[in-house]
C-alpha cells in the first residue's frame, strides 16, 4: 500500500521511499477480457510498474469492443440508468483488482471521469453522452465502490480529466466523495486527476486534509510541451506541499491534439518524464501508450472525432511492447539508485538561454536533464566534481569533460558524442 512519507513530498511502502510508477489503462473494466488483463499485468511488473490508473465507469472514448460489460442498466435512449448497477460488471471488476492485488500491482482508481458530471468541459461536447450521475448518489455510489475494493487497498482518484467550471462540481461531488472516501478509511489515499494545462485547483479541494497528494496533467497538445516542466514548477510550490507527479504527459504515438499531423515519440515522452520529475514533480510519474489507455483492438474502430480527437490508436499487442516503457521503468530505477525522492530543483544553477535543461539536486549530487546536445554552462566552479554523461535511449555512458572560466564564475561543460538526450551526473 503507497502511504505518503510524513512531512515529505514522497510516497513508502513498508517505509522505504517508492516510487509511483503507474501505466494507463483507462478501460480496463470494459475492455478486456480477464485473460487478456493477466497477461498485461505480468508485462507491466516485468518492466517495473507499480501502479495501473483505470476508470471505475465507462470511459467515454475508449476504443470499439465486443466484450458487453456496463456499470449500470442502459435506457432505451443509450443512457445510464444510474440507480441500477450492472452487478456482473462489478464482479469482474472485482475479479481484475484481485488479480492485479495478488501480483502486487495497486490500482489507482478515477471515481468520476468528467463526462458523467454537470457543467464540465466534457459533459458539454456536442456528442452522444451517457448521462449525469445524480449527485444525491455520490455517497451511495462512492460506498458501493469501497465495500467491494478497498480490501486492495487502491488509490482514490476523485476526478477524471476535469475542470472546475461551478461549485456543484466542486463541493456536491468532488468534495463530497472525497470527505466520504476518508470517512470510510482514513488510510486510504487520495488524489485528483485534472485536465490538461490545468494550473490550478480550487481553494477547497487544495486545502482539504482529505486530499493526500496532487496530480496534474501536461497532456497531448504539441503546442504545449513546456507544460511538463512549467506546471511541476507550479504545483510543487502549492501549499500545502504534498507529493506531486504528471498523471498524464503526452503518450507514446498518441497523435498530437486536435489532429495535427505527427505523433509523440519515444523520446518526446521520455523528455516529459524526465523535465517534470527535475523540476518538482520527483515523487513518481504515469506513462501512457496510444492502444492501451483505449485497449484498441485493431479489427475495430476508434473515433477520432471524439474528445480531444486524436489519430487512430495502435492495437495493443504492438502499444504493450512500445519502448518507451522501458525508458520509464528505467527511470524509475535511477530514482531509487541516486535517492532522488529528497531531490529538489537547481535551476538557479543553469546559465544558458534555455528552460527546456532541466536541473536537480540531492545532497551529494546535481543531475542535469539535457535534451539536444550543447555545451552546459553552469554557475560557480564545478570543474573539479567528477561528471559523467548517461545516454538515455541506449544507457551508455562518457566521462564529461569541463573548466571554469573565472571571470564569468561559470563551469562550462563540453558537448557529448551521443546523439539523443542524457543525464549529466555531478558528483558533488
Amino acid at each position: 500500500m503507497f502511504q505518503v512519507a510524513k512531512g515529505q513530498r514522497y510516497f513508502t511502502q513498508d517505509d522505504k521511499p517508492v516510487f509511483y510508477l503507474a501505466d494507463t489503462c483507462w478501460s480496463a473494466f470494459t475492455n478486456i477480457s480477464e485473460s487478456d488483463w493477466e497477461y498485461y499485468l505480468d508485462f507491466r511488473k516485468t518492466q517495473g510498474f507499480n501502479t495501473i490508473q483505470v476508470n471505475m465507469l465507462q470511459q467515454w472514448d475508449a476504443s470499439q469492443t465486443t466484450l458487453d460489460f456496463k456499470p449500470f442498466k442502459i435506457k432505451p435512449d443509450g443512457t445510464f440508468d444510474f440507480e441500477i448497477y450492472d452487478e456482473v460488471y462489478f464482479k469482474r471488476a472485482f475479479r481484475m483488482f484481485e488479480k492485479a492485488y495478488q501480483k502486487n500491482m495497486t490500482i489507482a482508481l478515477v471515481l468520476f471521469w468528467c463526462n458523467y458530471l454537470p457543467n464540465t468541459w466534457a459533459s458539454q461536447m456536442p456528442i452522444k453522452q451517457l448521462g449525469i450521475f445524480p449527485k444525491d448518489n455520490v455517497v451511495s455510489y462512492v460506498d458501493k465502490v469501497m465495500s467491494l475494493y478497498d480490501r486492495f487497498k487502491p488509490i482514490y482518484i476523485i476526478s477524471g480529466d476535469t475542470d472546475f467550471q461551478t461549485d456543484e462540481v466542486i463541493e456536491d461531488y468532488y468534495l463530497t466523495a472525497l470527505n466520504r472516501v476518508k470517512e470510510n478509511n482514513r488510510d486510504a489515499l487520495t488524489t485528483l486527476h485534472i485536465r490538461g494545462r490545468e494550473a490550478d485547483l480550487p481553494v477547497v479541494l487544495k486545502e482539504s486534509p482529505n486530499l493526500d497528494f496532487y496530480m496534474f496533467q501536461s497532456g497531448h497538445n504539441s503546442n504545449y510541451r513546456e507544460m511538463s516542466y512549467q506546471l511541476a514548477e507550479i504545483f510543487s510550490r502549492f501549499s500545502p506541499q504534498k507529493p506531486t507527479l504528471n498523471s498524464e504527459p503526452c503518450y507514446e504515438q498518441m497523435g498530437y491534439s486536435r489532429r495535427i499531423y505527427g505523433r509523440f515519440s519515444r523520446e518526446d515522452v521520455r523528455k516529459a518524464a524526465w523535465q517534470c520529475v527535475l523540476s518538482g514533480a520527483s515523487s513518481g510519474i504515469t506513462y501512457g501508450a496510444h492502444g492501451i489507455w483505449s485497449w484498441h483492438n485493431s479489427h475495430y474502430s476508434f473515433d477520432s472525432s471524439v474528445g480531444e480527437a486524436f489519430e487512430s490508436p495502435y492495437d495493443w499487442r504492438d502499444a504493450l511492447h512500445f519502448p518507451g516503457a522501458w525508458d520509464y521503468a528505467f527511470l524509475k530505477k535511477f530514482w531509487e539508485e541516486h535517492g532522488l525522492n529528497k531531490a529538489r530543483p537547481a535551476q538557479y544553477l543553469l546559465q544558458n538561454d534555455t528552460s527546456e535543461i532541466r536541473l536537480a539536486e540531492t545532497e551529494t549530487e546535481i543531475l542535469v536533464y539535457i535534451p539536444s546536445n550543447i555545451e552546459v554552462r553552469l554557475d560557480g566552479s564545478l570543474e573539479s566534481c567528477q561528471m559523467t554523461f548517461l545516454d538515455l535511449e541506449t544507457k551508455n555512458q562518457q566521462i564529461a569533460t569541463a573548466c571554469y572560466v573565472s571571470e564569468l564564475n561559470q563551469t562550462l561543460v563540453r558537448m557529448h558524442s551521443f546523439l539523443r538526450d542524457v543525464i549529466l551526473i555531478i558528483k558533488k
